[in-house]
């Protein structure tokens, strides 16, 4: 191969889904373009991740992005509530409040984030981020493969990628390789890193439509509904059980059918034609007289597996490539966006000579673990059905039975009085589902990125650390989200928004101002960003609902120290002898100078 054929980049990303298309608009932010390959034709052509939770919208928030997702999202209105029924325009079971709808948990959804959830299906969502990546410098390139790579040394990453379009295979030469490709990664396959996996939970197959059901949702909003006709007993394999979400209000949704429990999976019965899923979906509709266009059809395996390890060198992997696992807790593109995040600051700080190698190894050690939560929550959220799932009879194979269990609904004696109370409970424990503010937001870090040496022993987890929200500033932990004003009041803003833009932040009170002079001075010294406010009764910024008084934890003459990813680095309870040492000694370790 001739030397013409190699081209040269510091930054060349494999795939051009959410985690690598978020990965290039961070490092864009930083200055910091290259190559996006990806073996796909184009973005996204079916809705895939929809649920954008407010903890990747403070990362898109950062880089000027989350109006531009929220303007195309559906708003948060039409995710009011998850339904059961059994059909869509037929009787309704059961629904609950979700994505923080609950009137008993506005409030903490309020008080947790500046921005709020969306569904922004993945169709809408890659073209944002590739356009502004390509706009802002990035090349990307589909139809293109990786293939292997080879490793002269550290800094030299020699990637054999093959165009299909042109038929022809070339070299990429680059500092860093970051392997966003997906499921079936190359990347990860070429470095060979262990996956942890669990038994998977079976199949499931998406059947795309486009059908107007605004008739039916006027009183039935939601964008989750949960349909089951227990005492159907004329079915095919495959369309045993039915979620039916709304990709776009109200005229496209995805049919998500769940097949028969125990059948062959691998056999033909998972298998139909156009006809076929149409006629199931217009049964799980309900109304004949609704018109259903086919778009698409695909299966996906319900699995439960993570990397062991994230980074191999200068090789970094995430996203689904690292982590797999159903929709449940709508936490996948979620989480991909903000490994993304995680990564984009520490590439750049070390290629700009602002921090050692060595902070990169935080990335695995940081984001590994958060991984393995999160896939162990949304296959725990598929498990959490069980429950009405058997209340309802669908998991007792013969037909009679599941009639006789569906008609104790309706004993008004104690054998019904039981069912009922029980499939009450069985819904009530889909919960830590659509309530899932712990999981979205309780991300913990620990890592020499994190400097926890003085801090004593960090607040024990929430007795419920799925839905509950631990507010904290303990280092290694999400900046706590609190209104701020001026003096003269003007458009209010978030603690979250004086952090992140790629540079540290530190936050005192009216007593730190020597806090402040030791960041200016520091800043100097280490030739490394770092902003400093003071919040509080006439000070840079106001406290006027004194919830940053509520959620600091530290005293008015203590410090916040930010990580430019809006993750606590050190905190200081009060002043202390040299500020200025303290914060240099904290830099240097958190950068690995």
């Amino acid at each position: 191969m001739a030397d013409s054929d190699v081209i040269k980049t510091d930054l060349l990303i494999v795939g051009a889904g959410p985690a690598g298309a978020a990965l290039a608009c961070f490092l864009a932010a930083h200055g910091r373009t290259g190559i996006i390959i990806a073996s796909a034709p184009g973005t996204a052509d079916t809705p895939r991740a929809h649920i954008t939770n407010m903890a990747a919208l403070e990362c898109l928030r950062d880089v000027g992005l989350e109006k531009e997702c929220t303007d195309v999202a559906t708003h948060s209105s039409h995710m009011e509530h998850t339904r059961w029924c059994r059909s869509m325009a037929g009787e309704e079971f059961a629904r609950a409040h979700s994505w923080g709808h609950d009137p008993k948990q506005k409030g903490h959804y309020q008080s947790a984030s500046p921005c709020s959830h969306a569904d922004l299906p993945q169709t809408l969502l890659e073209p944002i981020l590739t356009k502004r990546a390509v706009h802002q410098g990035w090349t990307l390139r589909f139809n293109t493969k990786f293939i292997t790579m080879t490793r002269p040394s550290r800094d030299v990453i020699i990637s054999e990628v093959h165009d299909e379009l042109l038929n022809k295979t070339y070299k990429i030469q680059s500092r860093f390789v970051f392997g966003c490709d997906g499921a079936r990664s190359q990347v990860v396959r070429d470095l060979g890193i262990p996956m942890i996996k669990k038994p998977g939970q079976g199949l499931a197959l998406n059947v795309f439509v486009k059908a107007d059901l605004s008739h039916l949702v006027e009183n039935r909003s939601g964008n989750l509904h949960w349909v089951m006709r227990p005492d159907e007993s004329d079915y095919p394999a495959w369309g045993w059980a039915c979620l039916v979400r709304m990709v776009r209000p109200w005229d496209e949704w995805m049919f998500i059918f769940m097949p028969t429990p125990g059948v062959d999976v691998t056999a033909d019965v998972m298998s139909a034609s156009g006809d076929e899923y149409i006629k199931r979906v217009k049964e799980t509709i309900g109304d004949n007289s609704v018109n259903v266009k086919l778009l698409s059809v695909s299966k996906w395996w319900i699995n439960e597996i993570v990397a062991e390890y994230y980074s191999d060198g200068n090789v970094f992997c995430f996203g689904d490539s690292t982590h797999r696992h159903p929709p449940f807790n709508g936490l996948g593109s979620n989480t991909c966006i903000q490994d993304a995040y995680n990564l984009a600051w520490k590439i750049e700080h070390v290629m700009a000579g602002k921090a050692g190698p060595a902070l990169l190894n935080s990335f695995s050690k940081e984001r590994q673990p958060v991984g393995v939560d999160i896939i162990t929550r949304a296959n725990q959220g598929f498990r959490d059905h069980a429950l009405w799932l058997e209340t309802l009879g669908m998991m007792e194979p013969d037909a009679e039975k599941r009639k006789q269990i569906l008609a104790e609904f309706d004993d008004p004696g104690e054998k019904g009085r039981k069912r009922r109370a029980d499939f009450q409970r069985g819904i009530e424990n889909t919960d830590t589902e659509y309530h899932g503010l712990g999981i979205e937001m309780n991300q913990r870090y620990i890592s020499d990125a994190v400097y926890q040496a003085d801090q004593g022993e960090a607040p024990p987890p929430p007795a419920d650390p799925v839905r509950t929200h631990q507010v904290t500033t303990y280092p290694g932990r999400r900046l706590p989200h609190a209104w701020l004003n001026t003096r003269l009041p003007g458009k209010k803003l978030s603690t979250i928004d004086l952090a992140g833009h790629g540079r540290f932040c530190l936050l005192t009170g009216p007593s730190g101002q020597a806090w402040k002079q030791a960041a200016g001075n520091i800043a100097k010294t280490l030739g490394v960003d770092v902003v400093s406010y003071s919040i509080g009764w006439k000070q840079d910024y106001e406290d006027v609902y004194f919830d940053w008084a509520r959620k600091r934890e530290v005293e008015e003459d203590g410090c916040v120290l930010v990580r430019p990813d809006r993750f606590v680095a050190w905190r200081s309870k009060s002043m202390v002898d040299d500020p200025e040492g303290s914060l240099e000694k904290v830099l240097r370790s958190v950068l690995s100078l």
